[in-house]
C-alpha cells in the first residue's frame, strides 16, 4: 500500500460521512443496531439528544423502543468518548469503557490532581464501588459518603475520582423519554451482571470509527474518542485499508467497502440532534460544519445546539421547546424548497415529541 492516494474534496468527505451516518437516507435498522453502528450517541443532556439523533436517522422511530432498551439494561448511559456521557449498547459499554480508561485517568489528573494529591485512589475506588453497588447514588450522595472517611477532602473531587476510576452507569429513570430523575449511578458490572472485557483492542475501536465517520485522519480518530497515540494502530491496520488525501494533503484512512458517494449526491435537509457526534468527531469539522458557523452551534459554555443541515452542511440551528414548538434559526436565507423541507422535518420532530397537529413550527428571520 502506498502512503499516497486520490484526493477527496471536503464535499466528498461530507457526503461519505452523511452516508455512513444514515443522514442521506433513513434506514429501518433497529435502535440498538444504529447505536452500535455509531459507537454510541452523545447523551450529555437528558433525555432528548439520543432520541432526536435516532429520529433523524431511522424510519418510523418512536421513543418507546429506546426507553425500553434502557429499562431492560440493553443500553446504558456512561462516560466514554472524550469523557462525556454516551448512550451505548450493553456490549459496547463492557468493551469501550476499559479501552477509554487512559483518557479518564488523564482527565482526573488534569482537573482534580491537586485536590486528590496523596490520596489512595485504589482504596477510594473500592469504597465507592461498595456504596454504589449497595444502591445507586448521585455524585452528591457519593461525595458525601466518601468525605465521611476523608473529612479534609473536597466531596466533589472524591465523587469525580470515583467516576473516573469506576465504570459508573446512570440508572433509569434517567434518560427515559417523558420521565425524569437524578443521575444516580452504579457500576456497569453490577447493573449488567457481567464483567468488563479483559482484553479489548484499539484496532476494533478504530475500524468501527472509520465505518461510521471515515474517511479520517489519525487526528480525527483521536478527536472522536479522546485517546492519543492512535497513529501506530492505523499504521498496523494500513494493509487492510485504503488511503486518500484531503485537499490540504493530509493522509486519510478508510475501509475498502465503506460508502463514498459522489460529491454531487443530493443531501436532504435534516435536523441533527443537539450534541450530535456528527459535529464532534473530527479534528477538521469543515466537511459538514463551515468554520464561520462553528461558534453559532458550539457555544463557549460547551453547549452544542441542534443543527439544520442544508445540502450536507450546517446552515442553521434549531430547538424543541417542550413538546409543542420547534424553532429553526437559519444562518442565511433559505431557498423556498429548503425552507419547506426544514418545516417538514420540524413537523416530524413535533409528531415524535407528542405535539402533533397542535404544535407549531417557527422559522426565524435571518439575523
Amino acid at each position: 500500500m502506498t502512503e499516497r492516494g486520490p484526493v477527496l474534496t471536503a464535499r466528498a468527505l461530507g457526503r461519505a460521512l452523511l452516508a455512513r451516518q444514515h443522514l442521506l437516507a433513513r434506514t429501518d435498522l433497529t435502535p440498538a443496531a444504529m447505536i452500535h453502528h455509531l459507537g454510541g450517541l452523545q447523551a450529555q443532556a437528558a433525555p432528548q439528544p439520543p432520541y432526536l439523533g435516532l429520529l433523524a436517522r431511522l424510519d418510523g422511530f418512536t421513543p418507546e423502543p429506546l426507553s425500553a432498551l434502557i429499562e431492560r439494561r440493553a443500553a446504558v448511559r456512561i462516560a466514554l468518548h472524550r469523557g462525556t456521557i454516551h448512550l451505548v449498547t450493553a456490549e459496547d459499554c463492557l468493551t469501550l469503557r476499559p479501552l477509554l480508561q487512559p483518557l479518564l485517568d488523564q482527565q482526573l489528573r488534569t482537573t482534580y490532581g491537586e485536590r486528590l494529591d496523596g490520596l489512595d485512589l485504589d482504596a477510594l475506588a473500592a469504597e465507592a464501588r461498595a456504596h454504589v453497588e449497595e444502591e445507586p447514588r448521585t455524585f452528591q450522595q457519593l461525595g458525601t459518603l466518601l468525605a465521611a472517611t476523608r473529612p479534609d477532602r473536597d466531596p466533589a473531587a472524591l465523587a469525580q475520582a470515583a467516576r473516573c476510576r469506576l465504570p459508573l452507569v446512570q440508572v433509569p429513570p434517567r434518560g427515559l423519554w417523558g420521565r425524569g430523575g437524578p443521575a444516580a449511578h452504579t457500576t456497569a458490572e453490577a447493573w449488567l451482571g457481567r464483567p468488563l472485557d479483559p482484553a479489548p483492542t484499539p484496532d476494533d475501536l478504530v475500524l468501527r470509527y472509520l465505518a461510521a465517520f471515515g474517511p479520517a485522519t489519525v487526528a480525527d480518530a483521536q478527536k472522536w474518542c479522546g485517546l492519543s497515540r492512535l497513529a501506530p494502530v492505523l499504521k498496523r491496520l494500513a494493509p487492510r485499508l485504503l488511503t486518500f488525501r484531503d485537499e490540504r494533503g493530509r493522509l486519510l484512512y478508510d475501509l475498502p467497502e465503506a460508502p463514498r458517494p459522489e460529491p454531487d449526491t443530493p443531501a436532504p435537509v435534516r435536523l441533527v440532534a443537539p450534541f450530535d457526534n456528527l459535529l464532534l468527531s473530527h479534528a477538521d469539522r469543515t466537511r459538514v460544519l463551515p468554520e464561520e458557523y462553528r461558534g453559532r452551534v458550539m457555544t463557549q459554555n460547551g453547549i452544542v445546539l441542534g443543527s439544520l443541515l442544508v445540502d450536507g452542511l450546517v446552515a442553521g440551528s434549531w430547538r424543541l421547546t417542550g413538546e409543542r414548538e420547534v424553532v429553526v434559526q437559519p444562518f442565511a436565507a433559505l431557498r423556498r424548497a429548503d425552507r419547506q423541507a426544514a418545516e417538514a422535518e420540524a413537523r416530524r420532530v413535533l409528531a415524535f415529541a407528542g405535539g402533533g397537529g397542535d404544535g407549531t413550527v417557527r422559522i426565524e428571520a435571518v439575523p
